[in-house]
């Protein structure tokens, strides 16, 4: 599920973006309706690959400052419509010219026995900024994410926004890009060690060989993604499209027990949203 997360921050900026009024100082709200065709954690699925439907309601008490909720509901196999939690996000987002920055925080509120894979997660906070320039954008963002330890993530990403202006006062955005996702790894590893006894040849039943088992926590990258963020926006309205395809690094497997494995695979999914502004 890596993305309702990712795809909060990503709509937010995007439609930062496609305003075609950004000196308001009123507070804002605005709702929207999003469903995710794959549910997925830097590629990594349940065994169901459910799909997602998750409605996000968003108040933007300055241009800049803001809160939202997402509730997540889930499809698959064994669950229709199924309510999985919800997420809350307080974030602070700014857009110039030549630079987009942003820090957030956000607190989930999963059901107990929730199937989705970051359904351990307890809290994440994060920041992202990027240097818009006329060939191609360069985008940075590292967070730290709370369960029963405290893991850290870094992305990096080139993107390119095309932003077209029509007649009819309505705006298409366009945002090619690709990124890649990195991330701590907590597992447990077990192997075979030879013992001597201090004696230039091993001796004993099986040679005194001992079973080890030791706990690693190493930073590597979880995945490359590609997508096509696709906006149009007339008036209050704006319908959000994101096609992508994910390749997960790094899965972590347990011999003879896929239970505790990591599921994952390179797949394409898509994000459609249609949002209104009050």
């Amino acid at each position: 599920m890596k993305k309702i997360v990712v795809l909060l921050a990503l709509f937010a900026s995007l439609a930062a973006v496609a305003q075609t009024d950004s000196t308001k100082t009123k507070p804002v709200f605005k709702l929207s309706a999003n469903y995710n065709s794959n549910l997925h954690y830097y590629g990594r699925t349940d065994s169901l690959k459910s799909s997602g439907f998750f409605p996000l309601a968003e108040l933007w008490i300055t241009p800049k400052f803001y809160v939202n909720a997402a509730p997540i509901f889930v499809n698959n196999t064994a669950q229709s419509f199924d309510y999985a939690g919800t997420v809350a996000t307080i974030g602070y987002q700014n857009v110039s010219d030549k630079w987009i920055s942003g820090i957030y925080a956000l607190k989930p509120f999963y059901e107990a026995g929730s199937d989705l894979v970051q359904s351990a997660l307890k809290a994440q906070t994060g920041v992202n900024i990027s240097r818009l320039t006329k060939v191609v954008n360069f985008n940075i963002g590292a967070d730290a994410k709370f369960s029963d330890n405290i893991d850290f993530g870094a992305s990096a990403g080139l993107d390119h926004i095309f932003r077209i202006q029509n007649k009819d006062n309505s705006v298409i955005v366009l945002d090619p890009s690709i990124y890649v996702y990195c991330g701590t790894q907590r597992f447990s590893r077990t192997y075979t060690k030879r013992q001597n006894n201090g004696l230039p040849v091993p001796i004993g039943p099986g040679n005194n060989q001992q079973q080890v088992t030791e706990n690693v926590n190493s930073f590597a990258i979880l995945s490359y993604e590609a997508s096509m963020p696709i906006i149009y926006a007339k008036g209050k309205w704006m319908v959000i499209a994101t096609p992508a395809y994910v390749i997960p690094q790094n899965l972590l497997t347990v011999t003879n027990r896929p239970d505790l494995s990591e599921h994952g695979e390179n797949m394409f999914y898509g994000t459609v949203g249609l949002k209104y502004t009050f």
